[in-house]
């Protein structure tokens, strides 16, 4: 298994578009065969970052579903919502392998 972390800095005053992007996300990482763990916004601390993480069975499997968000209708739909709501300043990617005892 490979999670993908994902460390936005957003537009603290387009905090409901941001959810927004969040929630169109969770079911299309679904459609694709991974498990969203949620968007994480802003409560204390920092009012421009926010979290999310989502898993699939393989990084294999993660880049197929990249390669098909790229040619996606409803995905393309999501990356332009974005684009035009400009409530993404920046993000990092990272992934991580989880231990279990």
């Amino acid at each position: 298994m490979i999670t993908c972390y994902l460390r936005y800095r957003i537009d603290p005053y387009k905090l409901a578009e941001f959810e927004h992007y969040g929630k169109l996300w969770i079911p299309l990482v679904k459609k694709f065969g991974g498990t969203h763990h949620g968007y994480f916004l802003p409560s204390e601390g920092a009012s421009d970052v926010a979290l999310a993480m989502f898993s699939f069975p393989s990084l294999a499997a993660y880049e197929t579903y990249r390669e098909r968000s790229f040619v996606d209708a409803d995905c393309q739909a999501a990356f332009r919502y974005a684009e035009e709501t400009r409530c993404i300043v920046s993000y990092e990617r990272s992934f991580f392998r989880p231990v279990f005892g």
